[in-house]
């Protein structure tokens, strides 16, 4: 039983950590993932739903970033296939 309570304070810690990260960053849940090691599945349930009953503070903020990084997805998308194809060589 003690080995289940300590599991759930570090997985708290890491949801806390990774918000700490994302909101110090304005980082997305791909590099918070890469950063830290995990899967994004991990990065979002610890900041989606873990968070909120260790933090509420922290996942408030967390989630203005979220929702910021949402709202410039397609910018950021369209940004990288432009750099995408600039980088290829023409064949004309």
């Amino acid at each position: 039983m003690l080995g289940v309570v300590l599991l759930r304070t570090n997985i708290e810690e890491r949801a806390c950590d990774l918000a700490a990260y994302i909101i110090e960053n304005r980082a997305t849940c791909r590099a918070a993932a890469k950063k830290f090691g995990v899967s994004k599945s991990t990065v979002h349930k610890d900041i989606s739903e873990r968070l909120r009953f260790c933090s509420s503070s922290l996942y408030q903020q967390v989630q203005e970033v979220l929702q910021e990084n949402k709202a410039q997805r397609h910018i950021r998308g369209g940004e990288a296939t432009r750099q995408k194809y600039l980088q290829r060589p023409t064949s004309r």
